[in-house]
Order: structure tokens, then C-alpha cells, then sequence
């Protein structure tokens, strides 16, 4: 029997979701997401939207009383509620409760042995000048919820910067860790179904820019070595989460080739957006198949590829000409976002080596000259 789906959540993310339904008609009859941004991303490209916050507890009751399953494409959906509703959540709420709080969160792996920075709960001013001292500086202040793309953390340097960081985040929980001095950042996008199947893409690199993506290289130009502990540490990852559905692992690579995990997201991610075109079975169907418990699907890269985000200029906002790219092995994908902000996300190109003959610095030559030719510019 087809199966209705609601996503909480109806952006980007959730946009690509419910194209690559289409591969699944014989699995989802509909698409309903839950966002409050009227005429999203999602509600574009044919999902059914209930205008609404992603904690508006009657809203996630609407929500389900339309679905059949639940998911998300963002991490702010309300557990509590979630948890109380007798339908089918994938991820579930408890899944997604551990991975909403960073505390809970490194807490959680670093009792199952999984890799992380050393870290504290932090309770007051005193405290974080104690912890400080414990770890040394420089280290990174957290709000422990609702923070994404760098927002949410101070990096400190001194002690001239304690204070202020502390003021920065007044009335938030907060955790602290230490920096990692790491030399590579990298990802792994991974995949459980309901049956307990287990897969994952192949390693990333990812280079960020303002704490927010900027290029994703598949695959990352790493060792054998690291490449396998990476992939270890994701299915280990996974087989202690449980939940259901495409997770994103965001890893540092330390300059011994250590790794150690820096966050998770319960969903599709950003630095998977090169499976649209590197392989087989693209992150969004992959999800879609884990939360129905289908079949996982082929998670080879085909081809070489790099992905690159299309971010709103500083100093502009307000609604923005079209942008075209048409050039062989260019792949664009636009989020149907009307209004431009500064260091939003606008949309993405994938540039897939389709010779299979360019190497990676190549393309990344190839995509820095596109990403100088797009101009973001207002609408006259």
C-alpha cells in the first residue's frame, strides 16, 4: 500500500526529497511538509504544505493526521510532542532528541567509544574559566541547541574573549570543547533502514567558508587508511543511533590522520548533494528507501565530482535575477528561494567529471571560475 509522507520541514532539503519520490510512486501516494515559509522549496516541486513552525505542536498533529510516516530535512522539530503521536517517525524522536542537544549528543558517543574532542557542560562564567583551564586554549563555546552553519559557537582565543563569549550566548545552554587543529574536514553520508541495513557513501572533503559549506570534493583525496576508520566509524555510529534514514557525520582529520567526529545531522546534509550526480542512488532516494524499509540502494560514486554552493552576497537582500549555467558536466540546482540574503542558501552546482580523466584540482579550477561568473544581482 502507498504510503503518505509528511516532512517537517519543507526547504531545500526537503525539496530534492520529494522529487526523488517520483523514482518511489509506487511506494508514496503523497507529499506533505510542515514549514513556515509560505510557497517553500518542497511545496514547488508538487508537496502539499501546512504553513506552520516546526515546534507548533498543533501543526505536527495536522502534520500527521495527513500521514502516513513522518521524517525531517531540519533537526528543530519538537520531540515532545513527536514522541506522543502514534505515527510512524523516522528517525525517531529519541533519535533525534540525543542529536538536538551537542551535549547530549558528544555525551552519547563518547560513551559508546566513538571518537570525539574533549568537552564540558557548561553552567556558568566560572565555570567555563575552570573548564578553560582544564583544556587549554583556544576552544569553542556552544549553544547546545538550534545552531547549524557555524551559528551557535565562539571560537575563544584568550582569556580577554571568556566573558564576552559567555554574554554572547545569556539565557542558552552551553557545552564547551576543545579545538581540533585538524587538517581535513570531511563527512560521511550514511544509511540504515528499518530492517538494520547498513551503508555508507564513500568519504567527502568538505572546505568551509564563514562556517558555512562551500565545496564538497567526492571523493576526499585521503588514504586507504583513512578512508576505511572513516567508514568504520559511521557504521558504528549508526548501529548505536538506530534510527532510521540517511544521517550526515561530520568528521575532523587530525595531522596524525586521526579522526574524531564533530557533529550529526538525523538527515540528508549538504555535503551529500554530489550523489545527485555521482551516484547510483542519490542521498534523497537513499532516504526515502531507508525510512520504508526498501532495499538500500548503490552508494558507489560513479564519477568524480565537486559540489558547490550558491550563497546570497553580503550587503543584498531582496529578490534576484535568474542564474543559468550551461556548460557540459555542470549540473545547477536552484531552491526556488525568491528573496536573497547574505550567506544564504540559494542553491548549488555539482560539476561531474564525466570523462573520468580530470583530476580533482582540475575541477575545483573548473568551479572556482564558475562561482566568480555568478552574480547574484537584484531584479530590476
Amino acid at each position: 500500500m502507498k504510503k503518505r509522507l509528511g516532512i517537517i520541514g519543507g526547504g531545500q532539503l526537503g525539496m530534492m526529497i520529494t522529487e526523488a519520490a517520483q523514482n518511489l510512486s509506487d511506494e508514496i501516494s503523497e507529499i506533505i511538509v510542515l514549514d513556515p515559509t509560505e510557497n517553500c522549496p518542497a511545496a514547488q516541486v508538487g508537496a502539499k504544505q501546512i504553513v506552520g513552525d516546526f515546534k507548533d505542536e498543533s501543526a505536527i498533529i495536522k502534520l500527521a493526521e495527513q500521514s502516513d510516516i513522518i521524517t525531517y530535512e531540519i533537526e528543530s522539530g519538537n520531540t515532545d510532542v513527536l514522541s506522543k503521536l502514534k505515527t510512524q517517525i523516522e528517525p525517531s524522536p529519541s533519535t533525534l532528541s540525543i542529536i538536538q542537544d551537542k551535549f547530549s549528543q558528544k555525551t552519547f558517543l563518547s560513551e559508546n567509544g566513538l571518537p570525539v574532542s574533549e568537552f564540558y557542560e557548561i553552567t556558568s562564567l566560572d565555570d567555563l574559566h575552570e573548564k578553560i583551564n582544564e583544556l587549554g586554549l583556544p576552544v569553542l563555546l556552544k549553544s547546545r541547541r538550534d545552531a547549524y552553519d557555524g551559528r551557535g559557537n565562539f571560537k575563544i582565543t584568550s582569556s580577554a574573549e571568556i566573558k564576552k563569549a559567555y554574554q554572547h550566548f545569556e539565557g542558552k545552554s552551553l557545552m564547551v570543547e576543545k579545538f581540533v587543529n585538524f587538517k581535513m574536514e570531511v563527512s560521511v553520508i550514511a544509511a540504515r533502514n528499518t530492517n538494520g541495513d547498513i551503508t555508507t557513501y564513500p568519504l567527502v572533503e568538505n572546505v568551509h567558508k564563514n562556517n558555512i559549506l562551500n565545496v564538497t570534493i567526492a571523493p576526499a583525496r585521503v588514504s586507504d587508511n583513512v578512508i576505511k576508520d572513516a567508514e568504520d566509524i559511521a557504521k558504528k555510529t549508526m548501529e548505536v543511533l538506530k534510527g532510521a534514514g540517511v544521517f550526515g557525520i561530520e568528521m575532523f582529520i587530525d595531522h596524525d590522520d586521526r579522526i574524531l567526529i564533530n557533529e550529526i545531522a538525523p538527515r540528508v546534509h549538504n555535503s551529500g548533494h554530489h550523489t545527485l550526480q555521482s551516484c547510483k542512488t542519490s542521498q534523497f532516494e537513499q532516504h526515502l528507501r531507508a525510512i520504508l524499509g526498501l532495499d538500500l540502494g548503490n552508494t558507489d560514486i560513479i564519477h568524480k565530482t565537486v559540489m558547490c554552493n550558491i550563497l546570497g552576497p553580503d550587503g543584498f537582500e531582496g529578490k534576484y535575477k535568474p542564474v543559468k549555467l550551461d556548460k557540459d558536466g555542470v549540473y545547477l540546482k536552484m531552491y526556488g528561494k525568491s528573496v536573497s540574503k547574505p550567506q544564504r542558501k540559494l542553491g548549488h552546482f555539482n560539476i561531474v567529471d564525466l570523462s573520468d580523466l580530470e583530476s580533482i584540482d582540475r575541477l575545483l579550477k573548473i568551479a572556482d571560475g564558475i562561482k566568480n561568473s555568478i552574480l547574484i544581482t537584484p531584479l530590476d
